[in-house]
């Protein structure tokens, strides 16, 4: 108990057991102070199921009493009214944040997402006036659309209309303004109407993890890069446990090439959490990103295939990326048959799978097989962007499926253009993402000066370019026997210089 309250920051630790029994349940709740190890307070409830959220009220009053905690009216409010008394509800709102939860490096994330929405639909028609099942259905709808997954305007009017419920039934409430904020980040990039949403919902919620998050995402897209990463680890002590703001902030510093760093997190992450496939493999990527060493994330995947198949799906992503970086003919294919039809979504950059499989065939020297892939994907790509025109992200992967297809000219406009619709003074994250995607059109397309100079231009910012990336992926190889090139992986050895 005394390591359980020391990696949480706290004197006192409640421990718990639920035993539902027919139409009855058994709760028995202690408060132990961790430091000694003493009881400070035990209970014992019997009770008729429905009665459950009255237990929850009546152990957070002992509680409090034995802390001798003051609490303010607002808090006394939100424990003594529970969130729904509908017990249906309150299990699918339970299973949707499970789902919200598992959002991390995850190739199954905008499914997951869907599951989450589902279940959160569930709940409200079950309960029409169950507040955070609102609130929560409103930032599951935002993060569809920010993922890319469903990058529609009906996406955002969903995230708005359940937000508006929300707001309707809590005009001032913490929650709703939380929700608010998170669709302000996510749906419009509105730095500042998030962190004014922010600012009324912290008040009622100042442990809650995303006060601090949020603003690191923010800083993040914003290249605030120490107001970003000491939010991060704020986070993290206040949650560390979550799988979720343990991986963003180690992608952080992924992103600033700041490796120890990452691997300190990612460390952390896998004493909370052991066998989070993906935080083992992001992990062990540490030392193909650093040193080009790709044997232990090689090793890592192997291993966590042999102890459950069924992970692969989780990790799709990541494990083409170092078969590919491997140049293994046998596992590229297995990992190629593991994406989703989605495909893969780096920084909100959404590569259908039609993508990966032109990337492989190009990569074999599978001319037809590449053309063919690669016009799929750049039908998709169009169809979006008849939609929405100034959709960067799509544009972007347009401007590469064009470059592999000879379209030269189309390609170069449509990368330029992406890159002027979302620079990185925008948004940081995903703006460099297409700068990056860029100089890969450059490079596809022959123009090794431009490919070289953005580059040159791109590294000492930040970004999702590593010297083991430039040294072993393969669409770097039209650029091998430049020996500017070798200059440029020897800069991307060194951390970014925060200016």
């Amino acid at each position: 108990l005394r390591e359980i309250a020391d990696e949480l920051g706290v004197a006192h630790i409640v421990e718990g057991s639920v035993q539902p029994a027919g139409n009855r349940v058994r709760v028995r709740a202690q408060l132990i102070d961790a430091r000694s190890d003493r009881h400070i307070w035990a209970e014992r409830y019997d009770r008729p199921l429905d009665d459950v959220f009255a237990i929850q009220t009546d152990i957070a009053k002992a509680i409090a009493d034995q802390l001798q905690a003051t609490l303010s009216p607002a808090e006394k409010a939100a424990i003594e009214q529970p969130p729904t008394s509908n017990l249906v509800a309150y299990d699918r709102y339970l299973r949707a944040k499970k789902f919200y939860e598992m959002m991390t490096f995850d190739a199954r994330s905008p499914e997951t997402i869907r599951q989450a929405i589902r279940l959160l639909e569930q709940a409200v028609a079950h309960d029409p006036k169950f507040l955070v099942a609102h609130c929560l259905l409103a930032r599951s709808h935002a993060y569809m659309y920010w993922l890319g997954a469903d990058h529609t305007p009906g996406r955002v009017a969903l995230a708005k209309q359940a937000l508006s419920i929300a707001l309707q039934l809590q005009p001032h409430g913490s929650e709703p303004h939380l929700a608010a904020a998170w669709l302000a980040y996510h749906c419009h990039r509105d730095y500042q109407g998030a962190f004014a949403e922010l600012a009324i919902a912290q008040p009622g919620l100042p442990n809650d993890p995303s006060v601090f998050s949020l603003p690191a995402f923010i800083a993040r897209r914003r290249a605030e890069w120490e107001q970003c990463t000491a939010n991060f680890e704020r986070a993290v002590e206040l949650d560390p446990r979550s799988t979720w703001i343990i991986q963003q902030a180690a992608q952080t510093y992924w992103l600033l090439r700041r490796f120890s760093d990452m691997a300190r997190l990612l460390d952390r992450g896998l004493v909370a959490t052991p066998g989070d496939a993906n935080t083992r493999v992001a992990r062990a990527l540490v030392d193909l990103e650093s040193h080009a060493d790709v044997q232990p994330v090689h090793e890592t995947i192997q291993t966590i295939l042999l102890e459950d198949p069924s992970a692969v799906d989780a990790i799709a992503d990541q494990w083409l990326y170092v078969a590919l970086c491997r140049r293994n003919e046998a596992e590229i294919m297995s990992a190629l048959a593991s994406i989703p039809e989605i495909g893969i979504i780096p920084f909100n950059v959404r590569m259908p799978r039609s993508f990966c499989e032109g990337l492989v065939a190009r990569a074999q020297g599978n001319v037809i097989g590449s053309d063919s892939a690669f016009s799929s994907t750049g039908s998709e790509m169009e169809k979006a962007l008849r939609e929405q025109p100034d959709y960067a992200e799509a544009l972007s992967v347009l401007a590469m499926s064009d470059a592999a297809r000879g379209r030269k000219e189309d390609a170069l406009n449509e990368g330029r253009r992406a890159a002027e619709l979302l620079p990185v003074t925008k948004d940081a994250m995903t703006g460099a993402e297409i700068l990056r995607n860029l100089a890969i059109t450059y490079t596809w397309v022959g123009e090794k000066d431009r490919a070289i100079k953005q580059l040159e231009e791109l590294l000492p910012l930040y970004g999702p370019v590593s010297y083991g990336q430039l040294k072993l992926h393969p669409w770097w190889d039209p650029l091998r026997d430049d020996p500017r090139f070798e200059t440029v992986m020897e800069k991307a050895k060194k951390p970014v210089e925060l200016k």
